[in-house]
């Protein structure tokens, strides 16, 4: 399967934040996707589904006291508008997502060409809109919060037979969740559990915008997501929602955590040169304890070991008992790796390197 669509990517959720409105929500499509092409990042902006006819039951349209009625119902858009989003997401350079929470909105995800779909940690073990989804055969992407273990295997173990690529974000179903709330280890249980899946993490907290990524980066969540919002004074932001301003402090502490964590940790880093010649300065170099003639074998009483290090010095690293020296030398005088019999004088590329270290 191929991963790579979920590496490094970040989800702004959209939710029903344009209530209706399709001008308000195009601003947030545009204000946030221009920072995400600022801050050069892989963006994509996601969107709500629901077919408010057959989702809500017809006895409780109207109910003004059931909040997620209610909200449903003052966000509710027809099909044109949200086939306006989608095109205004691509035109953006973003990756246009959608959570649907009914079948008929997952085929609402193909008509529009939805090119990542989002399962809800609340539909996690809801298998007649999963098994609608999978049947696109599009990448998906799962929130955990809340969920059982098992649901979470078992939802694993499906798409991973059908091979379609799931990536698996932690989250935490509290809106807004405190900093104590958001079990950021959870990750590195992810990660033990489904080594082939890429895992992420979703975010509600609010405090700020920085130490969870860089947590979070550093713990091998590769996907994020956070939900947005903009203030233009026709509605209350939720706390957990981010302001462009906000989203904008959040990529910039992504892009630090990759600077301080550096390559992938799948193998030993490649030292700098710089790095090198640090180290070579603090390495001891091998001196003579006194006049050693033309044939002396070498033998640790021989030698002394000091700093500094000089060029074309064997240092602590190459000395080797019986050794044979070729040349005589002086008493605190180095012992070059031209003077000796050693297997590194016979390789020119450590020949090289041991000539090029040092004072």
């Amino acid at each position: 399967m191929n991963r790579n669509i979920f590496e490094d990517l970040f989800v702004l959720e959209m939710a029903n934040n344009h209530w209706g409105n399709l001008a308000r929500g195009m601003k947030i499509i545009s204000e946030f996707a221009q920072v995400v092409r600022f801050n050069n990042i892989r963006g994509a902006i996601k969107l709500q589904f629901r077919d408010v006819d057959s989702f809500i039951h017809k006895d409780f349209i109207g109910r003004d006291d059931i909040r997620y009625i209610k909200k449903t119902l003052d966000t509710r858009m027809e099909k044109e508008n949200y086939a306006a989003f989608v095109q205004a997401i691509r035109q953006n350079s973003c990756i246009p997502m959608a959570t649907p929470f009914d079948e008929q909105s997952v085929q609402l995800c193909v008509e529009l060409g939805i090119q990542i779909i989002k399962i809800a940690s609340s539909d996690i073990s809801d298998w007649i809109l999963i098994e609608a989804i999978a049947a696109t055969r599009k990448p998906v992407i799962v929130s955990t919060g809340g969920t059982s273990l098992k649901d979470i295997d078992d939802l694993v173990s499906f798409f991973e037979k059908r091979n379609i690529p799931l990536a698996i974000n932690h989250c935490v179903s509290l809106y807004p969740s405190e900093d104590h709330e958001l079990e950021l280890n959870q990750i590195d249980f992810l990660k033990s559990r489904y080594p082939d899946n890429t895992i992420g993490f979703s975010s509600h907290e609010y405090h700020d915008w920085n130490d969870s990524i860089l947590v979070a980066y550093a713990k091998g969540a590769r996907t994020f997501e956070r939900h947005v919002d903009i203030d233009d004074g026709t509605v209350a932001v939720s706390p957990y929602c981010s302001l462009p301003h906000q989203i904008d402090q959040w990529f910039k502490a992504f892009n630090k955590a990759k600077e301080i964590c550096g390559g992938p940790g799948v193998q030993k880093r490649i030292v700098p040169e710089r790095e090198k010649k640090y180290l070579d300065a603090l390495v001891r170099g091998v001196y003579a304890k006194r006049d050693l003639p033309e044939g002396h074998i070498l033998h640790d009483d021989d030698v002394y070991l000091a700093i500094p290090l000089q060029k074309g010095q064997i240092s602590c690293r190459e000395l080797m008992r019986g050794e044979v020296l070729l040349k005589a030398v002086e008493k605190d005088t180095p012992v070059m790796i031209d003077t000796i019999d050693s297997p590194y004088a016979n390789h020119e590329e450590l020949k090289k390197l041991i000539y090029g270290r040092g004072l």
